[in-house]
């Protein structure tokens, strides 16, 4: 029997178990992993630094951002938990109740997934984030992280595991693969009958992989070409503002903007300024012929750049001439993640926010608030672009089923 198989099948047998878990108790466990992974803070950075020092001969600076583990970030990634903790369980909510007129009464209650199979790559944040939200949510978890942080994926799931051991909760739980060969992927996405639903968090090609070869239900977590639109009444402070936060707080993260849509009249006043604001932040800009008129030495942005996730310290420029023409550029290159217009006017921050087809739109606010922490979910199992199941960040409700219980009085249909 293969890992992968033999973990699947694990994480099945404790799905029946799990589901009975009393809230009380798993918050007390969700409490005593924040406490654990704190407290074994140097055993975390020591395996993070080996997984570092191997990704530096290959990994991009911005991946190995996303793999890097510090004090602050292992604070957070605890802090998560004890959010989740504090969160209401959704299982068991009654979302309906009803009465049927033969004395029928039918209740519409939520309850867990099943196995959820996480397929990500060098995040191992993602890792603690998947235990915890799918341990509140009566699920188990068949993680299998990228071969860049395996050290640190395997030490966070080893003090998980522990804690999980002490509340006497089922060893299946919590499942690692540790094989990063290829084919353990390929295996997970034929494992129909082992695992309820897969849900890919990386790169466009993991994700398009999924999508194609999976005959396992998949939640789609998209790539993020986001865009922000400044409008021609936009207060130029706040422009920059945000414009700068959305692109250089976190350029690795999916809800950073890969492109800059300027009003060609509140270009002419300010994209020279703001350029060189972007320079100084040692951001790279590729612009289109109206652009470079104003700022000449900004780069050429070719017909790739404008379908490009750079997650890297680079950004496309577009003067245009308005609302409508913004509109249009969204709706061709958007990955329909984050999108945000910059404006005074009321009617065309309406306008934007009804019509951008994507799972978060921003009027006046950075898209580096689509988040699950952020939005107050304590965390996020990823960002979904798609439209059944959930859209945005997905928090406890969105790793939830629900099903009928429907009590007679010795009914029978005629």
């Amino acid at each position: 029997m293969s890992e992968v198989i033999l973990k699947a099948t694990l994480a099945r047998g404790a799905t029946p178990l799990l589901a009975n878990v009393s809230a009380k108790r798993k918050n007390e466990a969700l409490d005593r992993m924040a406490d654990a992974l704190l407290r074994n803070t140097p055993n975390i950075i020591e395996a993070n630094a080996a997984d570092l020092a191997r990704g530096r001969e290959k990994l991009s600076a911005s991946l190995l951002d996303r793999l890097m583990l510090n004090e602050k970030r292992i604070e957070a990634i605890a802090q998560g938990l004890r959010l989740i903790a504090g969160l209401p369980d959704p299982l068991g909510e009654t979302l309906q109740e009803f009465s049927r007129p033969n004395g029928l009464r039918i209740e519409k209650v939520r309850v867990p997934l099943g196995v959820i199979g996480i397929i990500y790559e060098a995040r191992p944040n993602v890792t603690v984030d998947a235990v915890g939200l799918c341990f509140k949510t009566g699920n188990a978890v068949l993680l299998r992280g990228g071969s860049a942080a395996i050290n640190t994926n395997k030490r966070i799931v080893e003090i998980l595991d522990e804690v999980l051991a002490s509340f006497e909760l089922p060893a299946g739980t919590i499942q690692l693969i540790e094989n990063s060969d290829r084919a353990s992927i390929d295996e997970m996405l034929k494992l129909k009958g082992y695992i309820d639903v897969l849900i890919p968090r990386g790169g466009a090609s993991l994700i398009q992989n999924v999508l194609k070869n999976s005959s396992v239900p998949v939640i789609e977590t998209g790539t993020g070409i986001c865009h922000i639109f400044i409008d021609n009444s936009a207060e130029p402070s706040m422009a920059r503002a945000i414009a700068l936060n959305a692109k250089v707080q976190r350029p690795s993260a999916c809800n950073s903007i890969e492109t800059l849509l300027i009003h060609e009249e509140f270009a002419v006043r300010e994209l020279p300024d703001l350029a060189a604001a972007f320079r100084e932040a040692n951001v790279e800009l590729r612009g289109d012929r109206r652009s470079i008129e104003l700022v000449p030495d900004m780069n050429t942005a070719s017909s790739e750049d404008w379908d490009t996730e750079y997650n890297d310290y680079i950004l496309n420029v577009r003067v245009v001439s308005g609302l409508e023409e913004a509109l249009t550029h969204i709706r061709a290159h958007s990955t329909k993640h984050s999108e945000c217009i910059i404006t005074e006017d009321d009617r065309n921050a309406l306008l934007f926010l009804n019509e951008v087809d994507a799972s978060a739109v921003y009027h006046n606010a950075s898209t580096r608030f689509t988040d699950g922490f952020e939005f107050g979910f304590g965390a996020e199992i990823g960002i979904s672009t798609q439209k059944l199941h959930a859209r945005g960040p997905m928090g406890l409700p969105e790793l939830t089923s629900y099903k009928y219980k429907i009590t007679g009085s010795g009914q029978i249909r005629r």
